[in-house]
């Protein structure tokens, strides 16, 4: 891996928030998306309140991505991957493990910040208690349907069993504690992981409406045979770990209700859940080739990983846990 210089970033704010002694390290794990990833840095660097220090970690693309930082952010820490066949778990962890300040920002590479998110996230961060590790804002996508927009649920501050990991702000502390994200989860499903984790600890995860990116992946889960594969794996290995024996019994019976039963129209307007990952399963079961197989893979992968989970069960008793597709 070929590694940067941490360099602190400054910018001339007059806002009281500025002030703040809470500094943040901005994390963002990319793959093959310059343009993207331009755009977000160019809007990182354009934040009221300044981030100390911003790393990207290159999953050993093979655009122009790491010519592109190298060339126009030369204050960007950049982590390059030897090779491609890491999964965002682990690329995110070498991230959180150069965050040099007290807070950490979780960052998709193709999301587009306005210029006050770190100030107000910040704010809002400073609000909370100790015992809050994440602050989850608010994410607008390509066809979110009007009433998912407009739900109480999702326009209220409130503690939640998952956060949103293109867009949130995490209290660097709690997050090394926790180990970080699980690393043969490879990708999907990894923020409930790491949340329940985070719960078992004493920490609590706070839904934040108060600021909002625009992220350019479309609404709900991406349609394709290895995000299938991954999320209704990953579904199953995190709950066997900490689910209690009661709710993990309930399981079974929600993926045929609110998965396989579930008509397009309850998702486009606007069954919501913490699991927004769970929104358009249904849709990819129907639609994507092979399913059946791809399921059944899944199915023999999460048996072959049932002494892993015994090994590192720990249920959740917290009143802030809920099942994916609860």
């Amino acid at each position: 891996m070929m590694h940067g210089e941490t360099i602190r970033l400054t910018h001339d704010s007059k806002t009281a928030a500025s002030q703040t002694s809470l500094r943040t390290t901005a994390v963002v794990s990319t793959w093959n998306k310059a343009a993207d990833l331009r755009e977000n840095l160019s809007a990182l660097v354009a934040q009221t309140l300044a981030f100390e220090s911003i790393v990207v970690v290159d999953n050993a693309s093979s655009d122009d991505t790491v010519e592109m930082v190298r060339r126009e952010f030369p204050l960007v820490r950049l982590i390059v991957m030897p090779h491609s066949r890491y999964g965002a778990c682990e690329t995110f962890n070498l991230g959180f493990a150069a965050s040099t300040s007290p807070l950490t920002a979780i960052l998709d590479d193709d999301i587009v910040m306005p210029p006050d998110w770190l100030e107000k996230a910040t704010a809002r961060m400073q609000r909370e208690p100790e015992t809050t590790a994440i602050v989850s804002t608010q994410v607008i996508e390509p066809g979110t349907p009007e009433s998912y927009l407009q739900s109480p649920r999702v326009n209220q501050e409130r503690y939640m069993s998952t956060f949103r990991g293109c867009a949130s702000l995490a209290r660097t502390r709690a997050l090394r504690e926790a180990g970080g994200y699980d690393e043969r989860l490879f990708i999907y499903g990894n923020e409930r992981d790491l949340t329940c984790r985070l719960l078992n600890l004493g920490y609590r995860v706070l839904q934040y409406p108060g600021c909002s990116v625009f992220h350019k992946t479309p609404f709900g889960i991406k349609l394709g045979k290895r995000s299938l594969y991954y999320h209704a794996r990953n579904a199953w290995i995190s709950m066997l770990k900490y689910a209690p024996l009661s709710d993990l019994a309930k399981m079974p019976f929600l993926v045929l209700f609110k998965v396989v039963l579930r008509g397009g129209s309850k998702e486009n307007t606007g069954e919501v859940s913490d699991a927004v990952g769970t929104i358009g399963i249904g849709r990819a079961l129907r639609e994507t080739p092979g399913a059946f197989w791809v399921i059944t893979k899944a199915a023999f992968s999460v048996l072959w990983n049932v002494p892993y989970c015994l090994k590192h069960r720990a249920p959740v008793r917290s009143s802030d846990f809920e099942l994916p597709l609860h």
